[in-house]
């Protein structure tokens, strides 16, 4: 995977956009699954598999990185284990828990609240601003997300109930905000270092959780297809994406990186075109088309302000 990382270092290692894009389309698909495998996978058991499993993938990748960086993680313990414990253990351990109460719709309507919170803990923690190009471009791709959940009609956002649920996705959707606007403080150290660390010290801090959910009697139930999806989510939503996400991050800052979270429902409207045999409908084409081009705004700047935040 080094040579691998190093190739990908390259070209598409600097494109944050293109990073962020891949990031949100595995994310996407990774809501509908842990919709899905909610009644078979308790929630602390599922983000407890995801990132173990995720560690072990990766840690003979990262072991000579880890070694090399072991000073530096000794040096910055506190801030890594924030960053851990927000990043992985609880930020999907709270979501896991909030989809088995709540409708994917309102864990997507949720999510796309992301660029202002994550605006929100930027102002709050670094004084960034929004701009009022990005305040634009959020409100643009908030607007196609609604045609998108609402499927054209506005009045199926009467019909929408709220629950504990959405509570607990909410809350994690604030951590994960939070661990985002964080990594501004990360130390310098190679991405595989960071994310193995990060999975491994987030998953040991899972463990009295996930004992005390065996000991209620809410356990696993394991076959092929729950199998599959364990995979899935430990390799792409995770390894991928994080080191996808993170980079860019580091590229374009938070405030950036949030503003293209509406894209997350379009990729969903994507997958259940292609995967689930949906129709493509006109609000499809409207709505996708509002949330590329409130993306388009929110991240356009001017050549003066090429790192922005």
């Amino acid at each position: 995977m080094a040579s691998m990382l190093s190739r990908f270092g390259g070209w598409l290692y600097q494109q944050p956009y293109l990073l962020i894009c891949i990031t949100y389309m595995t994310w996407a698909l990774n809501i509908v699954l842990g919709r899905y495998v909610a009644g078979h996978f308790p929630p602390v058991a599922l983000s407890f598999f995801r990132w173990g499993i995720a560690f072990l993938i990766l840690l003979p990748f990262a072991w000579p990185y880890l070694k090399r960086d072991w000073p530096v993680i000794r040096r910055h313990l506190p801030i890594l284990t924030v960053l851990a414990i927000t990043g992985t253990s609880a930020y999907n351990t709270m979501a896991y828990w909030g989809l088995q109460y709540t409708q994917a719709i309102n864990a997507l309507l949720t999510q796309s609240t992301a660029p202002l919170i994550i605006a929100v803990w930027a102002f709050a923690m670094y004084g960034d601003r929004l701009t009022r190009r990005q305040v634009i471009g959020i409100l643009i791709s908030l607007a196609g997300v609604i045609v998108i959940l609402c499927r054209g009609d506005i009045e199926v956002l009467r019909s929408i109930s709220f629950n504990r649920g959405d509570i607990w996705f909410f809350a994690a959707l604030i951590i994960f905000a939070f661990y985002s606007t964080l990594m501004k403080e990360r130390p310098a150290m190679h991405p595989l270092s960071f994310l193995a660390f990060s999975m491994g010290w987030g998953t040991l801090w899972l463990i009295p959780l996930f004992f005390w959910e065996l000991s209620t009697g809410r356990t696993a139930s394991f076959d092929l297809t729950n199998a599959l999806t364990l995979i899935y989510v430990a390799v792409f939503p995770s390894i991928v994406a994080y080191i996808c996400y993170n980079r860019a991050l580091e590229l374009i800052g938070p405030n950036r990186v949030g503003a293209l979270y509406p894209l997350i429902v379009a990729f969903g409207a994507a997958f259940a075109i292609v995967l689930l045999g949906e129709r493509p409908q006109l609000f499809h084409l409207v709505g996708c088309a509002l949330v590329l081009g409130g993306a388009v705004v929110a991240t356009r700047k001017e050549r003066a302000h090429a790192t922005g935040t």
